[in-house]
């Protein structure tokens, strides 16, 4: 993975760096990419054809990402399906019920508390129509949780979730690595990729510059340019850029030591399609946002524009045996160069070798450590989310109330 960058700042980092070595005692995820996955060769006793993951936010957006990332259910077993029941949504919940043979698959579900409403309530629907057991359903969730009673319960087997991992930093844990390894994803690539950028960073290499550099700028900059948007020319990087708006909305939307509202708005955006819509507001805007351009250099597939004439539209032969891969990278390129002229549209440039689990691993935790990065030259807490939180407490209130009238 190469960065190009256009970000000038030039302050003393050792501060922010051994404050980032110091979290690590407290803050799980960076020991993942390090992790023994050995022990979860015994999943291959699930023949199930699909897999069902039961989680919402952290428990379920890193996953997907990784999984939309590797082509979803074109790549690895083709006889296994990966599905995701996240909403309460009654009508998308049916439809996507609907698609599933329930009586083939496995059932994860993932609630780091074990009680996460959205989550329990989808897995009493599915307890209601499928007999559940040891033999088609797993949970994830932490030791002490009441989810985890349950499955004691049941004799089913729980893929703890350390306390000090969070959620939204989760994908990297057994979160994520179960359902992808029941999928036939190379899991073990996937960590490789991780620790190549940790290593990078605290080894003080290449990594090391880039990913405080570009934190530092950001908050430095975080009132003028409060707005970050990920422009990603690939439709394998939607699902990463879900799980980009969770971790840096959720991480960084915080009020710091001094009561001061906090906050770095992110936004996933799709190339070429937004080229078409929100790419207007970024050329012609208020100066209120950062872009960072995610390219993948080889694509690894040859599907050629025909050589073909259509009538009154020989204009455009000059696509004709044109790679679609090097068409879209040409496309990346003119939108990088023509925000690049502006000159006060600050933009970097992530080019990925290629679609592999080695470099989504990268990616994901590229993005977490900025994440961690930025949270430090704020001052803020990355790992809480007290205004989510709010939220959860107001609705089983409502629902306490509700059961006693």
């Amino acid at each position: 993975m190469r960065i190009d960058k256009f970000f000038h700042t030039f302050f003393n980092d050792k501060i922010i760096f051994d404050n980032i070595v110091a979290e690590q005692i407290d803050r799980g995820y960076y020991k993942l990419p390090f992790q023994d996955t050995s022990h979860l060769d015994s999943l291959s006793r699930f023949s199930q054809k699909n897999i069902v993951v039961i989680g919402i936010g952290g428990s379920s957006l890193g996953t997907y990402a990784i999984y939309n990332f590797l082509g979803g259910d074109e790549c690895y077993k083709q006889d296994k399906q990966l599905h995701f029941l996240e909403s309460t949504d009654p009508l998308s919940l049916r439809a996507k019920l609907c698609k599933i043979d329930l009586e083939d698959s496995v059932f994860i579900v993932i609630s780091k508390s074990g009680t996460t409403v959205e989550t329990i309530s989808i897995f009493k629907y599915i307890f209601s129509i499928v007999k559940i057991s040891n033999k088609n359903c797993i949970v994830i969730t932490e030791e002490d949780s009441k989810l985890n009673s349950f499955a004691k319960s049941l004799d089913i087997k729980n893929y703890p979730i350390d306390k000090d991992v969070g959620g939204r930093f989760s994908v990297l844990s057994h979160v994520g690595l179960v359902p992808l390894k029941l999928l036939g994803v190379d899991i073990d690539k996937v960590l490789d990729g991780a620790r190549s950028i940790y290593n990078s960073f605290f080894n003080k290499e290449d990594y090391f510059y880039e990913l405080l550099e570009k934190s530092r700028f950001m908050a430095e900059n975080k009132d003028k340019y409060n707005i970050n948007a990920i422009f990603s020319y690939s439709e394998r990087l939607n699902g990463f850029n879900k799980w980009y708006v969770q971790l840096w909305g959720e991480s960084l939307g915080k009020i710091d030591k001094n009561t001061i509202k906090r906050g770095l708005t992110p936004i996933g955006l799709l190339g070429p399609v937004d080229q078409h819509s929100f790419l207007q507001l970024i050329v012609e805007g208020k100066r209120d946002k950062t872009v960072t351009f995610i390219k993948i250099k080889d694509f690894k597939i040859d599907i050629k524009v025909p050589d073909i004439s259509l009538p009154s539209l020989e204009d455009l032969d000059i696509v004709n045996n044109l790679n679609f891969s090097d068409l879209i990278n040409m496309q990346a390129d003119a939108t990088i160069e023509s925000v690049k002229n502006l000159k006060d549209i600050p933009i970097d440039i992530i080019e990925i070798d290629d679609v592999t689990p080695y470099t989504i691993g990268q990616l994901i935790f590229y993005y977490e450590l900025l994440t961690s990065l930025v949270a430090q030259f704020i001052e803020i807490d990355a790992y809480d989310q007290p205004g989510v939180e709010f939220g959860k407490v107001i609705l089983k209130n409502k629902l306490n109330n509700l059961n006693n009238i």
